[in-house]
């Protein structure tokens, strides 16, 4: 018989606490011990009082717990309590190292299960009120990091797609930029970058790929690059009208 606990792996969604799915919520308020990461808030927890919680966060550039003592901790939890959620921001299966966390339960014989999330993506396209696809301009959308792992080589190229959205963008900006411009997009190519996405700090600029080139202000959150015509500034409800009227002649 399996004495071992099972482990679920819930996104957290973009950072606002009811952002998080109804089942996400529910597994978390049943939960024995939590694992969360760096970006999730004090106001997520809340969700859990009863549950041990461990802080595994990492963060670009800060001390931050090593991956496989994540792993080894997590498989460790899972044999001491009936329900383990690893709490991770966004989606567990985007940017997220779900991978080798679910290969280490697979290789201890503990069960599992995935719980989706709100990518921090699609949050930040509902906070600025812009679609990732559009209609005539744009139908196909790229998720990409330039972050890699200290034995990867350095991503040379950004994916061609007619939306992209860089994760942890920010530091990277000016060189995604330059590569952009270089495969031939156009340097008034629509940008918009949003820090904090959902959050009340949320921060949001407005630009164009020739000023990405001078790179960003600094900033303390997690920042996406987003780019790509259907980021354009839509038309008024005025225009929109005022154009139907001259091509129909009435209403």
């Amino acid at each position: 018989m399996n004495e071992n606990g099972k482990v679920y792996l819930i996104g957290a969604g973009p950072g606002a606490a009811d952002l998080i799915t109804v089942r996400g919520a529910r597994l978390l308020a049943q939960a024995d011990a939590v694992l969360y990461d760096a970006l999730v808030t004090d106001e997520m927890l809340e969700l859990c009082p009863q549950a041990e919680k461990i802080n595994v966060g990492k963060r670009c550039g800060r001390k931050s717990a090593a991956q496989l003592f994540i792993n080894r901790l997590l498989v460790n939890t899972a044999r001491k309590h009936r329900i383990v959620v690893r709490l991770k921001g966004g989606d567990p299966m985007l940017f997220g190292r779900a991978d080798e966390e679910l290969s280490a339960l697979d290789a201890a014989g503990i069960a599992y299960e995935v719980v989706p999330g709100i990518t921090a993506a699609l949050a930040a396209a509902s906070a600025i009120a812009r679609p990732l696809t559009k209609r005539g301009v744009a139908r196909s959308v790229a998720f990409f990091t330039s972050s890699t792992a200290p034995d990867q080589p350095e991503q040379a190229s950004v994916p061609d797609c007619d939306t992209l959205v860089q994760y942890m963008g920010g530091r990277e900006a000016a060189l995604t930029a330059k590569r952009l411009l270089a495969q031939g997009r156009k340097p008034g190519t629509p940008v918009v970058v949003v820090e904090n996405a959902s959050l009340p700090g949320q921060r949001v600029w407005h630009t164009t790929l020739a000023a990405l080139l001078h790179g960003l202000p600094d900033a303390d959150g997690p920042v996406l690059v987003m780019v790509g015509e259907a980021l354009a500034a839509r038309q008024s409800a005025t225009d929109f009208n005022a154009e139907r009227l001259h091509a129909t002649g009435g209403l």
